[in-house]
């Protein structure tokens, strides 16, 4: 179990993540929308997750996602590195009714994200471009390479929940133990 704290003039955020958790989840962030992306994180990459989250959503939702994102990554690289024993490597596609969002991922310890998911406009109160915010402040935060890319939909909501779905369900499969493979680089390190 990692736990976390950040504390800023624009954000309060505390995190509890077990990596070997069974998806349970206990979030309020402030942002409905958000909370409910995460739950669907936490449930499908079967880690827990205790996120709370106080904002300055007065302004807007950008700080709260994006520094939850921060915290989020920061605890997941405590609990994967040093990388051993599991898969590394995952990929899932997650498909939502007329949506398809796919998620290719290296737990590389070099961060970097492709994020191809051309939306714009709200879904409710939540801008859509926050989804990239948040991917990008956990893969950076966690050293993960990720590569998010819609291979086709049109709701906003079913879209980016397939997003946060494929990035789950991926992170399990990379997280997959492999006992033959102490460190799973022909460099022996992550």
């Amino acid at each position: 179990m990692i736990e976390l704290q950040r504390n800023t003039k624009e954000t309060q955020i505390s995190v509890r993540l077990d990596r070997d958790g069974t998806g349970i989840s206990n979030i309020d962030t402030g942002v409905g929308f958000f909370d409910h992306m995460l739950e669907s994180f936490s449930k499908h990459s079967q880690i827990d997750l205790d996120v709370v989250c106080k904002g300055d959503t007065h302004i807007d939702d950008h700080h709260s996602v994006e520094d939850v994102g921060i915290v989020i990554g920061q605890a997941l690289s405590k609990a994967m590195y040093p990388i051993e024993m599991v898969e590394r490597f995952g990929s899932a596609v997650i498909v939502m009714d007329e949506a398809s969002v796919r998620c290719d991922m290296d737990l590389s310890n070099r961060p970097f994200l492709l994020f191809d998911v051309p939306l714009e406009g709200k879904v409710g109160t939540f801008d859509v471009e926050l989804a990239e915010e948040f991917f990008r402040a956990v893969v950076f935060n966690a050293g993960i390479t990720a590569h998010i890319v819609m291979e086709r939909g049109k709701n906003k909501h079913h879209i980016i929940e397939a997003a946060f779905k494929s990035m789950a369900v991926a992170l399990r499969r990379a997280l997959t133990r492999n006992e033959k493979s102490a460190v799973p680089s022909t460099k022996g390190v992550l």
